[in-house]
């Protein structure tokens, strides 16, 4: 088979991608495992800030947010930062960061927005723009629009190898040999890994193990409560359906890319830190699971072609915002890879901060 681009991966950074680029050339999505987003696409704690990544990422996520909120896959959620008075050099810093960005933030008495809050956490910054974002039905949207402009979808076929023969990618995979004009690696955590096969230099994105747990809480949590964060990026949490509570340490644990699995000693430290900020009842942990998020070393996501391989295209080092860029970065990535005008949405967003070429 032949095709004009092989992406590599189908989370949500190879699906937005293929829906973008599928219109416009033949392109097969190539996925290890069984189905689609297992890894870190299924296990996100969904929800959509634009202060999440940081300042060097803020643009992405709010160029993003009009194709979210017209898609129906945001529902307004509202985010409070808090912090302690020890925190107060974190907290001026916080403000300053976005302080130039079109986003809304206010300081806020942190009490007013928390029942049960502990009395020392007296610093607070509202962000009300925070959303939840349904990740099931954005990578399920994905998927569908790839398809139904002509992709094809390959489940099961991990990349074994990929030579460049005659000015093309000659791909070995699990579930057969195919060529193409393009590679495009969206492997998230497997980014580097996919890069050796190919033969480009890795760029040394690393993974990272990030743990969730839902907790049954007294008092139960309430739709009016927003997500919370730590300004000293300690934990956060956000409500679920039902009056229970998705709370995570915020952790990045160095890990080799794997189906990462929570450890309870991570799920402990978790429930210690909100012990500390609340003085709420855990009566229970209804589950828990772990995560995969894969940074470059700069902490930015990379798209773009690789400078010493032919035909190789980098979109990885999503972190764990790749959800809530999504739209942004795969129009972004299919300008690129078409060589064609940016659309409207991402005119503005200097897309050379994101080269691979920045390693060098």
């Amino acid at each position: 088979m032949s095709y004009d681009i092989a992406i590599v991966g189908a989370g949500i950074a190879g699906a937005s991608l293929a829906a973008e680029v599928a219109p416009h050339a033949r392109v097969v999505l190539l996925e290890a495992e069984d189905q689609a987003g297992y890894h870190a696409t299924g296990r996100s704690a969904a929800f959509w800030s634009e202060t999440y990544g940081g300042a060097g990422v803020q643009p992405l996520t709010t160029a993003s947010g009009p194709a979210l909120r017209d898609g129906g896959f945001l529902e307004p959620l509202g985010s409070l930062h808090i912090g302690r008075e020890g925190d107060r050099a974190a907290y001026d810093a916080f403000l300053s960061e976005f302080a130039d960005t079109p986003i809304a933030l206010k300081a806020v008495d942190p009490h007013a927005h928390i029942a049960g809050l502990l009395p020392e956490w007296t610093l607070g910054i509202w962000e009300p723009s925070c959303a939840y974002i349904d990740v099931a039905a954005l990578h399920a949207n994905c998927l569908s629009r790839a398809r139904r402009a002509g992709a094809e979808v390959r489940t099961r076929a991990a990349l074994r190898q990929a030579e460049r023969v005659s000015g093309r990618w000659r791909i070995t995979t699990e579930d057969g040999v195919i060529e193409a004009d393009i590679l495009v690696d969206a492997a998230g955590a497997w980014a580097d890994e996919v890069a050796r096969i190919a033969g480009a230099n890795p760029i040394g994105i690393a993974a990272y193990r990030r743990t969730l747990v839902q907790l049954r809480i007294d008092p139960p949590t309430t739709p009016a409560m927003p997500h919370v964060a730590a300004i000293d990026g300690s934990f956060y949490w956000k409500p679920e359906a039902g009056g229970k509570l998705w709370l995570s340490p915020h952790d990045e644990i160095p890990t080799d890319p794997c189906d990462a699995q929570p450890e309870e000693l991570d799920v402990a430290i978790a429930i210690d830190r909100l012990e500390h900020a609340v003085d709420w009842r855990i009566m229970g942990v209804e589950r828990k699971w772990a995560g995969l998020r894969s940074f470059a070393p700069d902490r930015l996501p990379v798209y773009g072609f690789a400078a010493d391989t032919p035909g190789f295209f980098w979109f990885a080092g999503q972190g764990g915002f790749g959800i809530q860029t999504a739209p942004a970065a795969a129009m972004i990535g299919a300008s690129l890879l078409l060589g064609r005008t940016p659309d409207a949405a991402v005119a503005g967003i200097d897309a050379e901060r994101y080269a691979p070429t920045r390693f060098g």
